[in-house]
């Protein structure tokens, strides 16, 4: 099951660059997590300073 960021982003860039996988890019508005790529290891919500990462 895959993380998936909610619209509470407020697009610090913080989780991408925790990710181990680059699954986090940096979308229009907020980040958006690869679910293809996302292996759940929970580092994006664990940094996130708004909880918007959540698992799926």
């Amino acid at each position: 099951m895959a993380y998936k960021i909610s619209e509470d982003c407020i697009n610090c860039g913080v989780c991408a660059s925790e990710c181990p996988v680059e699954a986090i890019t940096e979308g229009d508005d907020i980040h958006v997590i690869d679910p293809e790529k996302c292996t759940d290891c929970g580092a994006c919500a664990d940094v996130c300073p708004v909880d918007a990462p959540k698992p799926e």
